[in-house]
């Protein structure tokens, strides 16, 4: 197995396979290497991909891709025990084309996308794993795999492979995860008729929606749960960082099950039958955890280079991003025939110039934020209910009363200088 190639790319999620699509597309020689049984059977997301990105690699690909639902609405849930306020937007002009984005099942998508990949002339091999990277004096050279005589040698290696990234833990570009960098996300596929679904969340047959919960969702704590609407199933699950749950020793799927009989929840999954069940971590340090992405004969891209935006969901979006800008700064290296860090440190002046690196500075206290100021979910949520629960009860009381009444009891708890003290920092985290 010891031949050379232009590219190695390691790991068949949305990142890796953007970078070798995009690499095998302009004539160079790339080989894709996937440790599950096919691509898609080792990935986890909660279900969105969006539009704009993967079009920029391949225009129109909603006529051919296994896609579930192009989303029309969107919604939020602010929830307590037993009440929810909620808002959201529902826009029938995402339900035509261009569309906005989509629900997907990540393993027939996957493959799907592998598959276009090899159709520009990708060597994808699967079931195998990389178990280093092969350095020769301080440049990466290629990797050594598990298989038989399993080097392979390439002017660049490209690692997709995933939030741990064993090989770039190796190579000393980012040490362990802290807890309060990463989440643990639990999901289950329940199926459901057509049109349950429909019923249920006030859709046509070709419209999707999502819905974010926040509050008694992750019992109070950091961190948000979802549910997703596909064809024929629904997608639903929760995550919080490793540190609150360690702090409230949570497990993450009683977490699950406690969602699944929430009051405001379990109407909406009633009679489904569970498909799959599914646990991934996330990265979710954001900008300060970015670890170093460009190297000799080296590029880190999607998770494995810590790009996901936990506020917004978006990380499908930017792994393919990612990929597409790592496969742009290979071809102009290969051009160049300089595969040196400087040389392919234009990646990295690609990524901070784009909209991935300024979304994850403009969030990057947001997280310690909220995490070490446990109030908003377990304080404000509920008050937020209460309030929402006394001004829409009609009792007589003159509205300008109530609204006299709900200040009164919102600083009363919290006292009206930690309020304000709360409600600057909150905005001084997201700005």
């Amino acid at each position: 197995m010891s031949e050379k190639f232009d590219v190695i790319v390691v790991g068949a999620g949305p990142a890796g396979t953007s970078c070798a699509y995009t690499c095998a597309k302009n004539g160079l020689r790339v080989l894709q290497i996937e440790r599950g049984e096919y691509p898609g059977s080792k990935n986890v997301m909660g279900g969105v991909l969006y539009r704009k990105q993967m079009e920029e690699i391949i225009p129109e690909f909603w006529k051919e891709a296994p896609l579930e639902r192009p989303i029309v609405e969107q919604r939020f849930w602010m929830m307590d025990k037993e009440s929810v306020v909620t808002f959201g937007y529902k826009g029938l002009e995402w339900g035509v084309e261009p569309f906005n984005n989509f629900t997907v099942l990540r393993a027939p998508f996957d493959q799907w996308f592998a598959k276009k990949g090899v159709e520009q002339g990708v060597l994808l091999i699967t079931e195998t794993v990389v178990l280093e990277c092969i350095v020769e004096d301080g440049k990466v050279i290629g990797v050594r795999t598990d298989r038989p005589n399993g080097e392979v040698y390439a002017d660049v290696v490209v690692l997709a492979d995933g939030v741990n990234s064993l090989l770039g833990k190796q190579l000393g570009y980012h040490n362990e995860f802290r807890p309060d960098e990463v989440a643990l996300t639990v999901m289950e596929v329940i199926n459901l008729p057509k049109g349950k679904i429909n019923d249920r969340f006030n859709l046509e047959d070709n419209q999707g929606c999502t819905i974010e919960l926040f509050g008694d969702s992750t019992k109070g704590n950091l961190g948000t749960a979802f549910i997703y609407t596909n064809k024929e199933s629904i997608n639903i699950g929760v995550g919080t960082t490793l540190s609150s749950m360690i702090k409230a020793k949570l497990k993450p799927y009683d977490l699950l099950d406690y969602l699944k009989t929430h009051s405001m929840v379990r109407p909406l999954i009633e009679g489904g039958e569970s498909a799959e069940y599914l646990a991934h971590l996330i990265p979710e340090g954001g900008y300060h955890s970015v670890p170093k992405v460009a190297g000799d004969g080296v590029l880190l891209v999607g998770d494995a280079a810590q790009l996901v935006n936990a506020i917004h969901r978006e990380g499908s979006n930017m792994a393919m991003s990612s990929g597409k800008m790592a496969a742009e700064t290979i071809i102009e290296a290969k051009n160049r025939n300089d595969f040196s860090a400087s040389s392919l440190n234009l990646y990295r002046e690609k990524l901070y110039d784009s909209f991935i690196i300024k979304d994850l500075e403009k969030y990057k206290d947001a997280a310690h934020t909220f995490e070490n100021n446990p109030q908003y979910f377990n304080d404000y949520v509920p008050m937020m209910n209460r309030a929402a629960s006394k001004f829409f009860t009609v009792d007589g009381t003159p509205k300008r009363e109530k609204q006299k009444e709900i200040m009164r009891s919102i600083t009363g708890e919290r006292g009206t200088f930690k309020v304000i003290q709360d409600v600057y920092r909150a905005w001084k985290a997201v700005k």
